[in-house]
């Protein structure tokens, strides 16, 4: 005989008043931000893989530069300059992740010197430190560059480099669950809604969780999240290789040398003994499947000959790993996309920075802590970033993606 369940027996559903799907650089600064300036509600991050081994945070470069093309990526990426700068006063005298301030070096041919000076004044007008070289300076500055083709470059005099983008996201989400925020390990297979607005999530393991606000923070999953809503969202993955190699003929410039961007995307910079390098494949290019495994003809192919070609000591060297990461790759324009949905208010995306998401998280992350506590930017007016672009097609290109 059928009998009702006591009340006794039912678990409540969990409520918060922001919940977060994603736990990496962006999902965690939006926790911290929010604790910072004094949310007093209920914060959840949901996060499927929290091992953070296979998100978009762990497995990027680390990098972190000023030489964009839009002025807001170069103030979101200023923000998080200035946040590495004060780390220990933000999180503790042991806070550390390892920032090497060597710079970027981003070169040019002759017909692509016009769009790098272009940057190059964008970048300086918006408190960008770097000087575009050519000629002598470029060769006398960086010795083991051949400079034959090249109509010069743009180096980062300071406040460019990179860290561990590990550490850096951890200090984060370790800082807001001490605040309260709560981690929830769980992979979203539903958005629930009610009229024009999201109610909660439902979770693979079949447990629902309501809330206030949602926050699509979900990276590379980002558009995934967005059409459970029935919203459509140009982010997906992109599948990139990185390959570390050893150089014994390395001597210390070189190893004290920016990460150095050629013409053709070829880009490489120092990581400890050794160098790590990649390039982003042309459209026709790009993998199809988006699995971990390596394509070690790649580096053969289209890498190494580039390297070897533009730093003579690169042409006797060994790849000994690599790793595969993914771009949450905004299709549209290769910009992030940050605001409110313009329908669906109770939605707040942090998506599509295309590769440079670390360096912009922490930023990003403060900008959507505004927008639930203020309804407005404070800091960094990203209007321009919003949904709507998308809906008008109205792209608005970074002419700098690396």
């Amino acid at each position: 005989m059928w009998q009702a369940a006591s009340l006794g027996n039912v678990r409540p559903m969990k409520r918060f008043d922001v919940l977060i799907v994603g736990g990496g650089i962006i999902g965690s600064a939006t926790a911290w931000y929010l604790k910072k300036h004094g949310f007093a509600g209920s914060i959840a991050i949901v996060e499927k893989d929290t091992s953070y081994q296979f998100g978009c945070t762990g497995r990027s470069a680390g990098g972190i530069r000023q030489q964009f093309s839009t002025p807001e990526n170069i103030a979101l990426s200023m923000f998080g300059l200035k946040l590495v700068r004060n780390l220990k006063q933000e999180f503790g005298p042991d806070a550390d992740v390892g920032f090497r301030e060597q710079g970027y070096l981003i070169l040019a041919s002759e017909s692509g010197m016009p769009i790098l000076e272009e940057n190059h004044a964008v970048q300086v007008a918006n408190g960008g430190d770097n000087v575009i070289l050519k000629g002598n300076e470029l060769a006398a500055r960086f010795p083991w560059l051949v400079t034959d083709g090249l109509a010069g470059g743009c180096f980062g005099l300071s406040g460019e480099g990179w860290m561990d983008p590990y550490s850096m996201m951890s200090l984060l989400r370790k800082a807001a669950v001490a605040k309260g925020v709560e981690v929830i390990t769980g992979e979203v297979t539903g958005i629930l809604k009610l009229g024009n607005a999201i109610t909660g999530i439902s979770l693979a393991s079949g447990e629902e969780i309501s809330c206030g606000t949602l926050v699509n923070a979900a990276g590379a999953g980002a558009g995934a999240l967005a059409a459970m809503a029935g919203i459509d969202l140009p982010v997906g993955p992109r599948k990139r290789f990185v390959y570390v190699f050893d150089c014994p003929a390395a001597d210390e410039a070189l190893h004290k040398g920016p990460l150095t961007v050629q013409p053709n995307g070829v880009w490489f910079r120092p990581e400890g003994r050794n160098f790590i390098c990649g390039l982003s494949p042309e459209e026709h290019e790009e993998p199809t499947v988006f699995d971990w495994e390596m394509d070690h003809d790649f580096f053969d192919e289209k890498i190494w000959p580039a390297l070897a070609e533009r730093v003579p000591k690169f042409e006797a060297i060994k790849v000994i790993s690599s790793w595969v990461g993914h771009y949450d790759y905004n299709a549209l324009d290769q910009n992030a996309i940050i605001g409110r949905h313009p329908q669906v208010t109770n939605l707040i995306f942090a998506n599509g920075f295309s590769g440079h998401g670390f360096q912009q998280g922490p930023a990003a992350g403060n900008a959507v802590a505004e927008l639930v506590m203020h309804g407005a930017y404070r800091t960094i007016d990203l209007t321009r970033f919003c949904y709507e672009r998308i809906g008008r097609n109205e792209p608005l290109f970074e002419k700098n993606v690396i």
